[in-house]
């Protein structure tokens, strides 16, 4: 009588659909599955606690998609090689490598010759302007006096047009003197001088603010070639991602449009960017086009030569989709657990799309709106079959 009952109560609190007469013993697990492919669980059984249930979702899908590796390159438009504006010795180095700096900082001094020399020239023109100032004052009394003594007959008209002539080349003389002196004045405002004295030093400014890429150049060096960089600034608030895009698939790429960006350093992250530039012929050898997408980088997260991939959707469409890990291949069959009560698992045979990400498409087998396991099917897998 006490196995009849004990029987009896196993079967009260768990059974399957079709379980008819069938019984187990108490040494078995608090399931059971049947012909039916389904399992249920008592609401009391510990089981659902490791079972985790989702609703099948419609999610927008890509129809056309292009897919291709890139990296991250410092945006070219915001590159800086810095150069010696003239030859002679640094003196001092006032950044380091990383260091961030702004527009106009200082960014290292040195003395030349030519600093000198274009101080002399200044003076000299400053001089040459004076002393054509002073030859147009006596050519102007000289032009005046001939006038009145020409009015009162006392010279001939020809040392009139003499006086006028002389009067015009002093004029000519102290533009082109004026002409010189600012010229030689731009030349100092250039080299960062002041029109004061000799020995004064040339300082070399940052042209735009951004990060100390590179740097070659250490105090006490003589540098006698000015084609040469000292140091790269980029301002990297902005960058670029480079990609090779198929030859095949460059008509779905336009310019100024949205791209979706993954990089290896952040993976499960996607990051947004602009088209900002299509090159105008195609790699005889790869084949592709490059295409290069400006992405905004003012958190400072994004460094040059980082790899990732540029993604391009043409068009989407709205698809059922479920968590790829919900997903149980058996053979030749994809299963997922698809509960229709409270507590009744049914394992469905589905057929299924491309994989988007974390997420897969399901083409048949179960609809929008439905409860699926997508944490613990194997639990379930686990327990069909036992009777």
């Amino acid at each position: 009588m006490t196995r009849t009952v004990a029987i009896a109560a196993i079967a009260a609190g768990l059974c399957l659909p079709g379980c008819g007469s069938h019984t187990t013993s108490t040494h078995d697990a608090p399931a059971m599955a049947s012909s039916s492919d389904a399992v249920v669980l008592p609401a009391d059984s510990p089981m659902l606690k490791q079972i985790h249930r989702q609703r099948v979702a419609l999610q927008d899908l890509p129809t056309d998609e292009v897919v291709a590796p890139g990296k991250i390159e410092a945006n070219p438009n915001r590159v800086s090689k810095i150069v010696l504006p003239v030859t002679g010795r640094v003196t001092s180095v006032l950044v380091k490598m990383g260091d961030a700096v702004q527009k106009d900082q200082p960014l290292l001094t040195m003395q030349s010759p030519d600093a000198d020399a274009a101080m002399s020239a200044y003076l000299s023109a400053r001089a040459s302007e004076m002393q054509a100032a002073a030859g147009l004052a006596k050519a102007q009394a000289d032009d005046d006096r001939a006038a009145d003594l020409f009015e009162h007959n006392a010279v001939a008209k020809k040392d009139v047009q003499a006086a006028d002539n002389a009067l015009a080349q002093a004029k000519a003389g102290l533009e082109q003197a004026k002409a010189v002196g600012e010229q030689s004045l731009r030349r100092l405002t250039v080299l960062g001088l002041t029109p004061n004295g000799f020995e004064q030093q040339v300082v070399v400014r940052a042209p735009l603010s951004g990060k100390v890429l590179e740097l070659s150049v250490v105090p006490g060096e003589f540098r006698s070639d000015t084609t040469v960089p000292v140091m790269t600034v980029a301002d990297l608030s902005s960058v670029w991602v480079s990609s090779q895009v198929p030859e095949s698939y460059i008509r779905f790429v336009q310019l100024r449009e949205r791209v979706d960006i993954s990089l290896v350093a952040y993976p499960g992250e996607t990051f947004e960017a602009r088209v900002s530039r299509i090159a105008d012929t195609v790699d005889p050898q790869t084949r592709t086009v490059k295409v290069q997408a400006e992405m905004d980088n003012r958190a400072g997260r994004f460094r040059p030569e980082m790899y990732g991939s540029i993604h391009h959707i043409e068009s989407t469409v709205k698809a059922t989709v479920v968590p790829a890990g919900a997903v149980i291949r058996s053979g030749d069959q994809t299963i997922l657990f698809v509960e229709t009560a409270p507590g009744r698992f049914e394992r469905r045979q589905v057929s299924l799309g491309p994989r988007a990400g974390d997420m897969v498409r399901v083409l048949s087998g179960v609809s929008a709106g439905d409860s699926i396991v997508a944490d613990g099917a194997m639990l379930l897998q686990g327990l069909l079959g036992r009777t």
